[in-house]
């Protein structure tokens, strides 16, 4: 069945390609977020483990909403972890930091998804596609909202 949304076959698949580039920072942030909450240890543990619960559960929520958007937009979303990944810029962890670094490393990722959302906010405002820009600003908003909430943890 055509796909009849207002926007271009060309725009739609422009819109979708950031979008991946999001889920697979997200992707990449959230299995960091996830094997931090597993192997957080130290004085701060509680409070530690407990803010990276909250995060990842959000990230995997988040997961679901951009697959979801590049769906609508009549395009497959990946469907394996290396797929998500190819495109992501987050590094992986090798052993597990101290809680500290961890937090820093957060951060940092939180960030990239940041950086992530605001490229794709200028890609789909170029593709008149008002959808995909309301999840990007949603995404940047959050991500930059946990960013600030890490800085003040540290």
């Amino acid at each position: 069945m055509a796909i009849d949304i207002g926007l271009t076959d060309a725009a739609r698949k422009s819109s979708a390609e950031a979008l991946k580039a999001l889920l697979g920072e997200t992707y990449a942030l959230y299995t960091k977020t996830h094997g931090y909450h597993w192997n957080v240890t130290g004085p701060r543990f509680n409070e530690l483990h407990g803010m990276f619960m909250t995060q990842y559960v959000e990230l995997w929520n988040a997961l679901d909403l951009i697959a979801e958007r590049i769906r609508a937009l009549g395009h497959f979303a990946p469907g394996s972890s290396g797929e998500m990944l190819a495109s992501a810029t987050i590094p992986p962890d090798n052993g597990v930091p101290e809680a500290a670094d961890m937090v820093k490393n957060l951060a940092a990722g939180h960030e990239a998804v940041s950086r992530a959302a605001k490229a794709g906010i200028k890609v789909a405002e170029k593709n008149g596609d008002p959808v995909s820009v309301d999840l990007f600003t949603q995404r940047a908003q959050i991500a930059e909202k946990t960013v600030w909430m890490l800085r003040a943890s540290a």
